[in-house]
């Protein structure tokens, strides 16, 4: 019987790649090809009115346009219209307005402050008085220079003590401060024109992707605009926010206060053992706040002041917070009454539907406005009122016990249309006082790079959620761009009808959400939708020297969210003698 003889022959190396599209168009071309010149070869045939694509998911990754394509890949085109690809086009245009300040104005530090809800970032420099608007122009003009000039933006690694030295050479503490608990030997950095710096996150390829901006001035600083996803291919006509600036002022004397400015400051604090009493004083800075609201309500309650609406974004703490008020208002000799909206829900056959033919339990009309308005007006007048009750398993209305509140009675309400003024129109303006709470981050991981509001208030629901409903972090991250919808046709809106508004955040909790948050979010596999999402909120919260909840009070808004709250089972004048 013959020996089997094993045949091995040599296989050429691959000189081509191919490159598939979501319509199934394929491209091919040499070896290490750039990703950006297959995706605009792909757009050569594509509509011309379309929102710039500035970043791509290869292959479930989420990769920058400068990538080598080394392998056949397919790939789903990130435009400015999605929620990365705006990230992208955001932070490569800070980049941008850095490099150009620096040329005009050496030795001035710029500081990306917070987001405008118009969009727009709110910016200072450091170092020198703030630009007057002829400058402001100068800087505007110089990055639509460099903008037309193509110029590109590089990235590279380079060792972690070379990094940290570099900053420090540079002056740039904050940096300094945030690599000092880096758990990693190297950093990613990004070049443009010979000016190096930190941005956590992806960047796009060249200068030329950046034309769409305005720069506005502003008090004590001024507005880098920029286009939101919703129209990615304008600038939206600015909306000033006097309150909510006025919230960023109060934050900023507050952690001027506290003495930390960003994430490195709370690592150093939490490492010292300093964290403690920063924890006890930005709690009693809530407290002080709270107090103060309640004393406004009780000097206006003297006035005919009777009913309390409290609104905001999911997971600002808004349940903690009205506890927390009414607490406060008793101490006035006040006698709150919590009225839940959800009583006055119109039977499930009448609720509205959105554009998909789902019930739309957000929608201001799936309210019983008539029943709701009659009622407060007999509660406010003192006569006795049948509560309804909504049965959500049947979906119907009944009614129930009667109810009758005193003169000395506030009426608290919370819901997410409290600040529309249709909510309530046969309440008199000067009956009714309006509150908008709100987590809005204190905390920046440094000067150039923002933590967004959003991805708080993200972190805290995928906690709460796991704590309290058995919720994975999957669920949660696939409700939650439904949600946002809701916020922006209901909440934001009329956020400035509010008459205060209250930042419910707090300088240390992403270092205790951390510990809380990491587990869930490193269920979501790869082959799951909200990967990358899940990915990138880790990220952020690596930054983060990880925090003992038991260093949180019982009362702390923070509670709501890990469990633990001396509120969970309060309900304020609930109690009450008919």
């Amino acid at each position: 019987m013959e020996a089997q003889q094993t045949v091995i022959r040599q296989v050429e190396p691959r000189t081509s790649v191919q490159v598939t599209f979501p319509d199934g168009i394929t491209l091919e071309g040499p070896v290490s090809t750039s990703l950006e010149t297959f995706i605009r070869t792909y757009e050569e045939n594509q509509p011309a009115e379309r929102p710039p694509t500035v970043a791509a998911i290869v292959d479930g990754a989420l990769r920058e346009l400068t990538m080598s394509v080394k392998r056949d890949v397919t790939v789903q085109l990130l435009s400015t219209a999605s929620s990365d690809g705006s990230r992208i086009y955001r932070r490569s245009l800070a980049f941008l307005l850095t490099v150009a300040v620096g040329e005009l104005f050496p030795d001035t530090q710029v500081l990306i402050d917070y987001a405008v809800p118009s969009g727009a970032f709110f910016c200072k420099v450091r170092g020198r008085a703030p630009l007057t608007p002829e400058e402001l122009e100068q800087v505007e003009a110089h990055m639509c220079a460099i903008a037309d000039a193509d110029e590109p933006i590089t990235r590279d690694l380079i060792d972690l003590n070379k990094a940290i030295e570099m900053f420090r050479e540079r002056g740039d503490d904050d940096k300094v401060r945030l690599l000092e608990f880096r758990n990693k030997n190297y950093l990613t950095i990004y070049e443009l024109r010979g000016q190096i710096d930190y941005f956590y996150g992806y960047m796009v390829p060249r200068t030329s992707y950046l034309r769409l901006f305005d720069i506005l001035p502003e008090e004590d600083g001024f507005l880098l605009q920029y286009p939101r996803r919703e129209s990615p291919t304008i600038i939206r006509p600015p909306t000033r926010s006097p309150q909510l600036a006025a919230v960023f002022k109060r934050t900023e004397e507050w952690l001027s206060l506290l003495g930390v400015e960003d994430i490195g400051h709370l690592n150093r604090a939490i490492q010292s053992g300093r964290i403690r009493e920063l924890v006890l004083v930005n709690e009693a800075l809530h407290e002080q706040h709270i107090a103060q609201i309640a004393r406004q309500i009780a000097e206006r309650h003297k006035a005919g002041l009777r009913l309390v609406l409290i609104a905001g974004p999911s997971s600002s703490g808004k349940t903690t917070f009205s506890k927390r008020l009414a607490v406060q208002i008793m101490a006035h000799g006040l006698k709150p009454y919590t009225l839940e909206m959800d009583r006055y829900f119109v039977d499930r056959l009448k609720t509205p539907r959105d554009e998909n033919g789902e019930f739309d339990f957000e929608a201001l009309d799936a309210v019983d406005l008539p029943l709701f308005n009659e009622q407060l007006v007999q509660l406010i007048a003192g006569q006795s009122v049948k509560m309804p009750h909504f049965d959500f398993i049947s979906g119907l209305r009944n009614f129930g016990e009667e109810l009758q509140l005193s003169t000395e009675h506030a009426i608290i309400v919370e819901g997410i249309h409290g600040m529309n003024p249709n909510l309530v129109p046969a309440i008199p303006p000067a009956q009714t006082f309006r509150i908008y709470v709100s987590a809005l981050t204190q905390l920046n991981i440094d000067r150039h790079n923002r933590v967004p509001t959003t991805d708080v208030r993200m972190i805290r629901r995928l906690v709460r959620d796991a704590t309290y409903r058995g919720y994975s972090a999957l669920d949660t991250l696939t409700r939650w761009e439904s949600v946002r919808r809701g916020e922006k046709r209901n909440i934001y809106p009329y956020q400035e009808n509010a008459d205060v508004m209250f930042n419910s955040a707090l300088l240390y909790e992403l270092a205790v959400l951390r510990p809380l948050a990491e587990p869930l979010l490193l269920q979501v596999e790869p082959s799951q939708p909200y990967y990358i999402e899940a990915r990138r909120l880790l990220s952020i919260l690596n930054w983060l020297k990880p925090m003992d909840a038991d260093l949180v009070p019982d009362n702390s808004l923070l509670r709501e969210f890990i469990g633990g709250s001396i509120f969970r089972d309060y309900m304020p004048g609930m109690a009450l003698e008919l």
